[in-house]
């Protein structure tokens, strides 16, 4: 069976690593069919386009996407931000981001699931006398019964098939005493449906202080939005850094394509160069298999990426070590 799979390259380094992402699959013997979709900071540019219609129904259509990274020094801030990934994330209802972290020198495995589709970034806000000295801007946090519930069980059920079975809910309920409200009632009305899984609950600034501490105490975390989007970049800092951190954007129940793709951003400044670590978004593509069900294929990426940790070499040359390898 071949999988009909979306490519985003993008910008930056972003095309390099996804082909050595789509090496990788396909020696590890999965068929892949795939679409290339031009999107990104150089489409934006070139066109004026950042997601038409048009590309969204295409996507709508796939099995899954990769995405490689997006953003040029010369799109302004907030226009792919917003206009494609957030787009994407809202359109096609990825509602739960996933990002693992594991260091095995360090005893380190540990899931953070944060919800993708409210809180801060679902866009509730705007200017009242802009440009003027008098200026008012409004930044809301979005959160639904439905969207908190989906996510806290989501998180539960992960953490119930891992052999620890804990889970952690972060958030600052001391402060945001609407938003975090809901999170705690919801979190700990789930929580009865799970009596397996032990639960704890950290504020957010205390978490960051136990991420560089003692990282090892965690399992399984859930958080909202922004929250996560923070928390989940300390996470790739302490357990090995940026370039080999993999994340998920996924659509629990299959309505739409979910996207995997690497965290580490564009680097246009080593564009080109054969510097840049494919290893995140080889383990992202580890990532869209295990979700599309080839298990196997996935443990056998995932294993030979941990084994190249320490490899040096070029671009390439890490993506032919680890394709040789599973």
């Amino acid at each position: 069976m071949a999988y009909k799979i979306g490519v985003i390259g993008g910008d930056g380094i972003g095309p390099e690593v996804i082909d050595e992402a789509l090496k990788v699959v396909r020696a590890a013997g999965v068929d892949l069919d795939t679409v290339a979709l031009d999107l990104g900071g150089q489409r934006y540019l070139r066109t004026g386009d950042v997601l038409p219609d048009a590309d969204l129904d295409q996507m709508r259509a796939l099995d899954a996407m990769l995405l490689g990274a997006v953003g040029t020094p010369d799109v302004p801030p907030g226009v792919l931000e917003r206009g494609l990934l957030l787009k994407m994330r809202f359109e096609l209802d990825l509602y739960i981001n996933l990002r693992p972290f594991t260091d095995a020198s360090r005893g380190l495995d540990f899931v953070v699931v944060r919800e993708n589709t409210e809180g801060s970034y679902a866009g509730e806000g705007g200017f009242l006398r802009k440009g003027t000295p008098h200026e008012v801007a409004t930044q809301g946090s979005v959160n639904t019964r439905m969207g908190v519930e989906r996510c806290v069980r989501f998180a539960f059920d992960l953490a119930r098939s891992r052999p620890r079975k804990h889970l952690t809910l972060v958030h600052k309920t001391n402060v945001l005493t609407f938003a975090g409200d809901l999170w705690q009632r919801t979190f700990n009305e789930v929580a009865a449906s799970y009596p397996e899984v032990t639960t704890a609950y950290n504020h957010v600034d205390a978490a960051c202080i136990y991420f560089v501490q003692d990282p090892g105490r965690y399992d399984v975390i859930v958080t909202d939005n922004l929250f996560g989007d923070i928390l989940t970049d300390l996470g790739a800092a302490v357990a090995g850094g940026i370039g080999l951190a993999a994340s998920a954007n996924l659509n629990p129940a299959r309505t739409g394509p979910s996207m995997f793709e690497p965290v580490h951003g564009s680097a246009p400044d080593i564009a080109g160069t054969g510097q840049a670590n494919p290893l995140a978004a080889i383990r992202s593509a580890a990532m869209m298999l295990e979700f599309l069900g080839e298990a196997d294929a996935a443990v056998r990426i995932t294993k030979a990426c941990q084994e190249a940790v320490d490899v040096s070499g070029t671009t390439s040359q890490l993506g032919d070590h680890v394709a040789e390898r599973v």
